[in-house]
């Protein structure tokens, strides 16, 4: 059974920064892509970032040069480092990847940026 569990949010001033951890099981994160993908209160979900099996990295291009997204494959595990937070990207955070033909979703984490 593959499952993802995020961890990591939490409130944070504008300017701030948090790490987001995605543990998985069920699979092995170094043979797959992993991605991030977040939820705005009252929008739809936006993807943020990817790390393909290569190791190469993606963003969508307002959180380019502030976040960085990393994988452990001897933890299973992978990161989103989000740097100079701002009250935009308030949001959940998912941990997302396919997966024996199938999306799987973790359970989220929320990040608040707010002073």
């Amino acid at each position: 059974e593959v499952r993802l569990v995020e961890s990591g949010g939490g409130l944070v001033q504008p300017g701030g920064s948090l790490r987001l951890s995605c543990v998985a099981s069920g699979l092995q994160i170094g043979t797959t892509a992993m991605n991030w993908v977040r939820q705005a209160p009252g929008k739809g979900p936006e993807w943020v970032s990817g790390i393909n099996s290569d190791g190469f990295t993606t963003y969508t291009s307002s959180v380019k040069g502030r976040f960085t997204i990393s994988r452990d494959n001897t933890k299973n595990t992978a990161y989103l480092q989000l740097n100079n937070l701002k009250p935009d990207d308030t949001a959940v955070y998912y941990c997302f990847t396919v997966w024996g033909g199938l999306g799987h979703w973790g359970q989220g984490t929320q990040v608040t940026v707010s002073s």
